[in-house]
């Protein structure tokens, strides 16, 4: 059964003509702040605006933001004080992802309810115990909870329901019989499945036991198929030209882009680096010159090799954090002795120090919005803080620790310092991958040699 998006019965409001109040003072550092409840400088900015229910003037409040593992996003809500109408809805205010993201949440408890969400106009909603479904472009996007979700459904699919009543009745009872079965879902009587899958990568759902693994989340990378690039408006690229037989390795190749925090102007270099008892690597580098802004970030410049990699480093000494590593895309880390793992495609690929990589686990960890303020739990903070300590602890020596890189494309790599000799802290396995592995890494539906046995002959 789908839910429509009837609940969206109109847009936020038409702008006609801004308010005398003040303008905004320029907010240091961008138009997007981070979500915060304790930043007081963070105000919207109000619009006054055409209500499409009454025809008067109503208010539409515009908060530019960023939420953590979402970039920015514009949240905006009208209401008119003539006749009560109001509407709230989130847009999208970044670019979309490299690759689709799909959501599997099993909630078994009251407090799953309360986990934030991050719903995009172009994600699918699903509760195959139900077999129900919310299509994409059907709802406007949403900052909500798991509860609200449900909450937004159960309104949509009552909306309509006087009419039906008068008009079709043996389907005004079904959908009444459907939206108990949704109400007994707030009531967690039994676990059932939330999945949201979202082709643009830009929704989110919260997992409260950052920095640990959450085991009743799953979170899936994908590459988008060519009909999903068509719904989100992304024109196929044209055929690429035959490449030059030039001798690019010692070439640093330029192409203009735009910067991902400020969208100015800016350039992104990229050179091929032949990494030693490796491979080639292929380093692509963006520097603004407005807001200041550089990041970079690793391909693999060769196959996804035969078999995985598995290299366990055991972290004796503060030299160390000078080991030359790269992670790629593809790459989970884990930390054992502080019950840390970090998934594929998080943070993409690198190319830096042992330091360097858990620096930015750090940054990534404790800089999370949804982690501090009214949405924290209690004890929240101080297991960050302590995770905090003890990974500082590592990265100072004074602490062991084991730091384990798990590659099933085998395109990750950390620096032996006894090479050509084997290092006596560092292992490096090669593994046979799973099928779900490959499955993955689109593995399983490759075929290389005879593919063009079984076609049929053009007439």
């Amino acid at each position: 059964m789908a839910a429509s998006g009837a609940v969206e019965s109109g847009p936020v409001g038409t702008t006609s003509a801004p308010s005398r109040a003040p303008a905004p003072v320029p907010v240091p550092g961008g138009l997007f702040r981070p979500i915060s409840a304790e930043d007081e400088e963070q105000q919207p900015t109000e619009i006054e605006s055409l209500c499409m229910n009454c025809y008067r003037n109503g208010m539409t409040r515009l908060l530019l933001t960023k939420i953590p593992f979402f970039k920015e996003i514009i949240v905006s809500s009208f209401s008119c004080e003539h006749c009560g109408w109001n509407n709230t809805e989130i847009q999208s205010a970044g670019r979309v992802q490299d690759q689709g993201v799909r959501y599997i949440l099993t909630v078994k408890a009251q407090e799953d309810l309360n986990r934030e969400v991050v719903k995009t106009d172009s994600a699918t909603t699903k509760i195959p115990e139900l077999d129900f479904e919310i299509p994409a472009f059907s709802q406007k996007g949403a900052l909500t909870t798991v509860e609200g979700l449900i909450s937004r459904a159960i309104s949509g699919l009552e909306q309509d329901q006087p009419t039906r009543r008068a008009s079709e009745e043996i389907i005004a009872e079904r959908i009444d019989e459907f939206i108990v079965k949704l109400k007994e879902l707030k009531q967690v009587a039994s676990p059932f499945t939330l999945i949201i899958d979202d082709p643009s990568g830009n929704s989110f759902v919260e997992n409260p036991f950052a920095p640990q693994k959450d085991d009743a989340l799953v979170i899936t990378y994908y590459n988008r198929t060519a009909k999903q690039d068509e719904m989100l408006g992304l024109l196929a690229e044209a055929p690429d030209e035959k490449p030059q037989e030039d001798d690019l390795r010692n070439e640093v190749l330029q192409f203009n882009t735009n910067c991902p925090e400020c969208n100015a102007p800016a350039q992104t270099n990229m050179k091929l680096v032949p990494i030693p008892h490796f491979k080639e690597v292929i380093i692509m580098a963006t520097n603004c010159d407005n807001c200041g802004h550089r990041t970079n970030e690793v391909k693999s410049g060769s196959a996804v090799e035969p078999l995985g990699t598995r290299i366990t480093l055991h972290v004796t000494d503060p030299s160390d954090m000078t080991r030359d590593l790269l992670k790629s895309e593809t790459c989970s880390v884990e930390i054992p002795e502080l019950e840390f793992e970090l998934g594929m495609a998080v943070l993409g690929g690198k190319f830096t120090t042992l330091e360097g990589l858990l620096k930015d686990i750090r940054e990534l960890v404790t800089k999370n919005p949804f982690t501090l303020g009214d949405s924290s739990n209690p004890g929240q903070a101080e297991k960050l803080q302590e995770f905090s300590q003890k990974l500082d602890q590592i990265i100072e020596g004074s602490m062991k620790a084991h730091f384990i890189m798990d590659d099933p494309a085998g395109n990750s790599y950390l620096q032996n310092v006894f090479a050509p000799e084997e290092d006596p802290e560092m292992k490096v396995e090669r593994y046979k991958r799973t099928f779900d592995q490959n499955e993955e890494l689109g593995l399983n539906d490759m075929k290389t040699e005879g593919y063009e046995t079984g076609l049929a002959p053009q007439q």
